[in-house]
């Protein structure tokens, strides 16, 4: 699949894509823009986010960049980068829960118009588990799930139990990476094992196509729980090391400092639920960070322990 077809789902979800010289752009919340595809490491000139700013009304800019970037908050992607992936490779719990969960349920690909229709229910208690439940809503749901329907490199897969869809996922292929989107479940029947069985089936699925591709499976997030990447951890993916850099226009940066996003804080402490300004305090606290030197970023021990030690500064 070329990056037009991604570009393609993205616009039919209603966002503004831009491209410019290292890849494409989506406003992913009111003038904050995101680089996509989400694996990609880019270096943009200053030229490149000057054009950003002042032709596409940019308030924002969120991107990852390679390891020894000279600025960006140390992060990683999660990612499976081997050829082989045997159920003898998983921790001993991990491996359970992967055998309970293909005795439970049928793993196989689906209709986006399935997902559509029964999927958000899966969607809500995952985000409610994840306390982002206001985060997202129906409708954007189904339009996300239909704008995929039919385009090349899309897929969505299920673990169907009686009938029922217990978890499922959606990926997409691009280049030579297919990078899981979104995963989801009800909570029922976690304890089942169905996400680890659908992880894994689907990961060997990717892994016996030609290529084999590699999988990415999300990128540090500014504002989920950090047990939404434990798991897959434990599933035998590993954290890539990277930097995530955010960049506010020139002319509104000298007032996302210190004192700005300790309000920011404060006001997400007063309302926990609203989506806006958990993303906001992200965004802020990973310009903020991303400025220090390495070794001075306050969250830089509680990176994931499966970043070795020759990886940290």
């Amino acid at each position: 699949m070329n990056l037009g077809i991604f570009a393609e789902w993205l616009c039919h979800q209603g966002h503004l894509v831009v491209q410019t010289s290292s890849g494409y752009w989506v406003e992913v919340g009111p003038h904050i823009f995101q680089a996509f595809p989400y694996h990609w490491l880019i270096k943009p000139s200053s030229v490149e986010l000057q054009t950003l700013f002042f032709e596409h009304k940019a308030v924002g800019l969120r991107y990852s960049t390679l390891w020894d970037a000279p600025e960006g908050i140390a992060s990683y992607h999660v990612v499976f980068e081997r050829r082989e992936y045997p159920l003898a490779s998983l921790p001993k719990k991990a491996r359970h829960d992967v055998q309970r969960g293909m005795k439970t349920a049928t793993i196989e690909p689906i209709s986006f118009s399935r997902l559509a229709e029964e999927g958000w229910e899966l969607r809500l208690e995952t985000l409610q588990r994840q306390g982002r439940e206001t985060a997202e809503s129906q409708s954007w749901w189904q339009q996300l799930c239909l704008s995929a329907d039919d385009l090349p490199g899309f897929e969505t897969w299920a673990a169907i139990v009686e009938g029922q869809l217990a978890a499922s996922l959606i990926a997409v292929t691009c280049d030579d990476c297919c990078s899981i989107l979104y995963q989801q479940s009800r909570t029922g029947y976690l304890s089942l094992g169905v996400n680890n069985a659908l992880a894994f089936v689907f990961t060997n699925e990717v892994l016996r196509r030609p290529g084999p591709p590699w999988l990415f499976y999300g990128l540090h997030s500014l504002d989920a729980p950090a047990s939404v990447d434990e798991f897959k951890f434990r599933m035998g993916y590993t954290a890539k090391p990277v930097r995530q850099r955010v960049v506010f226009h020139p002319r509104l940066a000298p007032f996302f400092n210190r004192a700005s996003h300790m309000l920011v804080k404060g006001c997400r402490a007063v309302l926990p639920d609203n989506p806006l300004l958990a993303k906001a305090e992200g965004m802020m606290r990973f310009y903020l960070d991303g400025k220090l030197p390495m070794e001075q970023q306050p969250h830089l021990k509680s990176l994931p322990i499966c970043l070795s030690e020759e990886d940290r500064p």
